[in-house]
């Protein structure tokens, strides 16, 4: 089972999910992707994806994340693809506590050379990531938030 990180966001969820929601914010605060290509329409309905790319220039590598389930401001299910190292399942919940959020982060792999690792190992490096991945999620909804940008 994937290790649950957790973060209270200073803003409502609402916020929080309005960054969620824009496709075009996702290279902001998912640590590895390196810029958005392309994101569809219908983000983040179930079956859309968006097109992004991860690594460092010029090994920047180009593949999609796609919407398994979406539950408007509670729920985000991902597939992350990053290919050839694999895919991984991340799923995102957000739960209102006030005028703040809980979010939970929880990401294990699922295809690709990564399922050979223990679970244990793999939490190991996937852990501190998901952790600096809330903190940009949490920055961009708070910032947004006090700027007053619509959510």
């Amino acid at each position: 089972m994937a290790e649950q990180i957790q973060r209270t966001v200073d803003a409502p969820a609402d916020a929080v999910w309005a960054v969620l929601a824009d496709g075009w914010l996702y290279a902001n605060w998912v640590v590895g992707a390196s810029r958005v290509r392309q994101v569809d329409d219908t983000w983040p309905s179930p079956g859309s994806r968006i097109h992004h790319s991860f690594g460092v220039w010029p090994a920047v590598i180009d593949d999609t994340t796609e919407v398994l389930d979406s539950s408007l401001g509670q729920r985000l299910e991902l597939t992350a693809r990053g290919w050839p190292l694999g895919e991984a399942r991340v799923l995102l919940s957000l739960r209102a506590d006030g005028m703040q959020t809980v979010v939970t982060l929880e990401e294990d792999v699922i295809a690709g050379p990564g399922r050979l690792l223990p679970v244990a190992l793999r939490q190991l490096v996937i852990a501190p990531r998901n952790a600096e991945t809330l903190q940009r999620l949490a920055m961009l909804a708070e910032g947004r938030y006090r700027e007053g940008l619509p959510a």
